[in-house]
This record gives C-alpha cells, sequence and structure tokens, in this order.
C-alpha cells in the first residue's frame, strides 16, 4: 500500500515537473482575445523563437464528462492537419486550465481585413480565392464527421503570405455517426441558420449556411442578417430574406450565395458539392498540392473540370 501511495507520488511530481517545463517554453507577449472558450494569449517560443497563441480555458467548473469532452476535442484538433486550418501544436493542463498551443496567424483575422476596406467592395477573384480555401478547410473538417459550428470571418484568419486558415475549433463536435445531429445552440447570432432559430436539428448544413453568411460578408461588407436588437434578428434569419448584392458580381457567385442561404437545410449544397462547381474547382490547385488534392478529393472530381491530380504514393 506504501508503495503505491509512493509511486502515485512521485507520478504527480513528474507531472508537475513536466508542466512547469512545458510552461517555461512559451514567454507571454499579450492577451489577444476572450470569449466565451476563454483568453487568447500570444507567447513567443524560447525554443524556436516563433509567436504562437495560447488558448487558456477554464475547466475548473466544468463536470467530470465536460472535461473529458473538451480533451476530446483537443485529440480532433490534434488530427487536423491541412493548409487551411489553424495548426494545433501542443496542449496542457494547469492549475484548473486547459492549454491549447496553435500557430499564430500573423495577417490577422477576416473580419479585420474586410472592416480595413472602408467601404470599398474586395475584387471577385480575391472573394473566390479565400472561399474556396475555407470551402477546402471545411471539406477536411466535414469529412471527418466534424461539425465547426461558430465558422465566422472572426474565425477565419490570414498567415503572414496571405494564405486562408480556419481556426477556433473550441465548440466543434464529433458526430458519432453519419446521421447524428446536434441540438445544441451555439454560435455568433449574426452566423446562426433558420433551423438553429427554430431549436430544430441540424447537421453540417447550419456551418453552410454559416459559410454563406462569411461569403455575403466578403460581397458587401455587411452582415447579411441585421437588426436592433435578438428578437428582430431571428425573425429576419427564419424569413431567410437579405438584401442582395452587387451586380458587379459575376451571376455563378450570385446564384452560390442564394443556394447557400436556402431556408431548408436539405437543399443547401454541400461543401463538397460546392467544390464541385466549375468556377470554385478551377481555383483549388492554387492552395493545394497535386498529392494533397489527390488525398482530399476523389480523381473523377476533378478530370471535368481538367485539374489532373498526381496519386498519393
Amino acid at each position: 500500500m506504501r508503495i503505491a501511495i509512493n509511486f502515485l507520488k512521485c507520478l504527480v511530481y513528474l507531472l508537475r515537473c513536466l508542466r512547469k517545463r512545458i510552461m517555461e517554453k512559451y514567454a507571454r507577449l499579450q492577451k489577444i482575445g476572450e470569449g466565451s472558450f476563454g483568453k487568447a494569449i500570444l507567447v513567443k517560443s524560447t525554443e524556436d523563437g516563433k509567436q504562437y497563441v495560447i488558448k487558456e480555458i477554464n475547466i475548473s467548473r466544468m463536470s467530470n464528462k465536460e472535461r473529458e469532452e473538451s480533451r476530446r476535442e483537443v485529440a480532433v484538433l490534434a488530427n487536423m492537419k491541412h493548409p487551411n486550418i489553424v495548426q494545433y501544436r501542443e496542449s496542457f493542463e494547469e492549475n484548473g486550465s486547459l492549454y491549447i498551443v496553435m500557430d499564430y496567424c500573423e495577417g490577422g483575422d477576416l473580419f479585420k481585413r474586410i472592416n480595413a476596406q472602408k467601404g470599398i467592395l474586395f475584387q471577385e477573384d480575391q472573394i473566390l480565392d479565400w472561399f474556396v480555401q475555407i470551402c477546402l478547410a471545411l471539406k477536411h473538417v466535414h469529412d471527418r464527421k466534424i461539425l465547426h459550428r461558430d465558422i465566422k470571418s472572426q474565425n477565419i484568419f490570414l498567415t503572414k503570405d496571405g494564405t486562408i486558415q480556419l481556426g477556433d475549433f473550441g465548440i466543434a463536435r464529433v458526430l458519432n455517426s453519419t446521421v447524428e445531429l446536434a441540438r445544441t445552440c451555439i454560435g455568433t447570432p449574426y452566423y446562426l441558420s433558420p433551423e438553429i432559430c427554430e431549436n430544430k436539428p441540424y447537421n453540417n448544413k447550419s456551418d453552410i449556411w454559416a459559410l454563406g453568411c462569411v461569403l455575403y460578408e466578403m460581397c458587401t461588407l455587411k452582415h447579411a442578417f441585421e437588426a436592433g436588437n435578438m428578437k428582430n434578428l431571428v425573425l429576419k434569419i427564419i424569413s431567410g430574406s437579405f438584401p442582395p448584392v452587387s451586380l458587379h458580381y459575376s451571376y455563378d457567385l450570385r446564384n452560390l450565395l442564394s443556394q447557400l442561404f436556402k431556408r431548408n437545410p436539405r437543399d443547401r449544397p454541400s461543401v463538397n458539392s460546392i467544390l464541385e462547381k466549375g468556377f470554385i474547382a478551377k481555383r483549388i490547385e492554387k492552395f493545394l498540392s497535386p498529392q494533397l488534392i489527390a488525398e482530399e478529393f476523389c480523381l473523377k472530381t476533378f478530370s471535368k473540370f481538367g485539374v489532373q491530380p498526381v496519386p498519393g504514393k
């Protein structure tokens, strides 16, 4: 019995030493965000000199079940390896908080980039280049039976070289089966879909609605659905009516937007269907290597559009 107790004490001591060593790897620079998930802190690695973001999530008040769910979501993050998804580095727990270390995107978020336009509309090529990268990230997520559930311009980031990366999977949910539907109403109000507002079941098509909200934002520099209070906002979202985008943009782009905003989730395209559209598909090879295209897609999808991915080894 005494041996077992001593062993446990040694184990606890070793874990504390390990956590301390991890904490010492990062020098705190500044707090860069705070939300329902907790704090986002910009840090600098003492090992490689690079900057990272540490998300600090208070788990001390969570139930054991909620803590396990948080740890499972970290495990999901660890397996998300894609050029258009913010890269997870490591995680650890200390003093009742869960810390998640992620890459830092120097270019800021898409929301700030949109606001920086000061009313000057983006060129369509720029919008579509960003949009296809967001779709590639979302495809990677949905193909793994995961809902992001908080897609918004503040959670879409730009790297130093202008690459788009989808981040903040803080409330992502792993689907246990392809037919499981999540009923939890979480997310930013402007991006909520009609079915969530009506407390109806939803699946990946709610992410598609939010994707439409982001596309609309890029086209107009405004939210598709706005109101002075939550009640009127919900009524607007449920009605599905929104101000049209400028005729300056192509029919293909405007038509896609109307498809993403279909009130019935079943009528919205999947992210795979979006990526099969000719004017979208032809841009994919700008952002993914031939080998990665082969890994992410079936080859026949691209033969229609003249894109010839090289089979992966």
